[in-house]
């Protein structure tokens, strides 16, 4: 039986459109298996969020992966899947949502029995953030961040809004806007209640309400990173003992889409050599 250089070239074809398939079930399974030793170590159950942003582009605009009703599903299901004592071990890495969706995470965090832990190995903002409020523990690493959880109305901000609106006489206010306060203070008094009441179950109510009030008020940008060293000294639970095996585990859920970045480096450890001693 003869192999022709079409058959060659045939076969190459073949094995190159398997090839990220393949490569992609490699890393499934390897990713399956460290949440298994994970729960095993801790002996919790292990959910992930992990929302990576997508390279690629349709007519010119990003793609972007967010918090949306299917994670809130598929988060209440896992939940609903582990008795009430066993704890739960959290891994959030997103950039935000739908409050909704959020809110119902964020709410059966908060009412499992167990011990609930959220590990923030590099961003949780907004929706993620919210979601953190219900931990009773949340690990970070030094240079990780949270956000605030001000809510948006379209393109602006809630809090921007009302702001604008006040400084005007209402005589001055076309029609529209004053419809577009009244859903901004809406919006900015049910998300305020809502982190007051997630706050207020593992700290005075007093306090809860100031920094939901904080949080979500407008006090920075939407997109203002809180790190660890200032998300503990505005009251919350943090630590910064981040697990290795959680740091490594991010490393398998690379960017579904990816084109050259600007960051490249060899990826093993590199430590400084020991300096002979002076004679």
């Amino acid at each position: 039986m003869s192999f022709s250089i079409t058959d060659a070239l045939w076969l190459f074809l073949i094995l190159s459109a398997l090839q990220p398939m393949i490569a992609r079930k490699i890393t499934d399974m390897r990713r399956l298996a460290m949440i298994s030793e994970i729960e095993k170590q801790r002996g919790s159950r292990v959910i992930l969020m992990v929302h990576r942003q997508e390279t690629m582009r349709l007519l010119g605009f990003p793609l972007v992966r967010y918090i949306d009703i299917q994670d809130s599903e598929d988060v209440l299901r896992a939940i609903r899947m582990t008795d009430d004592d066993m704890p739960l071990d959290i891994v959030l890495h997103t950039p935000g949502g739908l409050v909704l969706a959020a809110l119902q995470i964020a709410r059966a965090v908060e009412a499992h029995k167990g011990k609930v832990t959220v590990f923030v190995p590099h961003h949780a903002m907004s929706g993620g953030t919210l979601i953190a409020l219900a931990a009773d523990e949340i690990v970070m690493c030094e240079h990780s961040v949270l956000g605030p959880i001000d809510p948006q109305i379209g393109q602006y901000p809630a809090a921007s809004i009302l702001s604008a609106v006040e400084r005007k006489p209402v005589a001055e206010v076309d029609d529209a806007t004053l419809i577009l306060a009244d859903v901004a203070r809406k919006a900015l008094d049910q998300v305020i209640g809502a982190a007051t009441a997630l706050l207020s179950v593992r700290m005075p109510k007093e306090k809860a309400a100031a920094l939901a009030g904080t949080l979500a008020s407008g006090t920075w940008t939407h997109d203002y990173p809180i790190a660890a060293a200032e998300a503990a000294a505005l009251g919350l639970p943090v630590t910064t003992a981040m697990p290795e095996e959680v740091l490594t585990l991010m490393t398998l859920y690379p960017q579904p889409v990816r084109q050259s970045g600007g960051v490249e480096y060899l990826p093993v450890p590199r430590e400084r050599p020991a300096r002979a001693p002076k004679s």
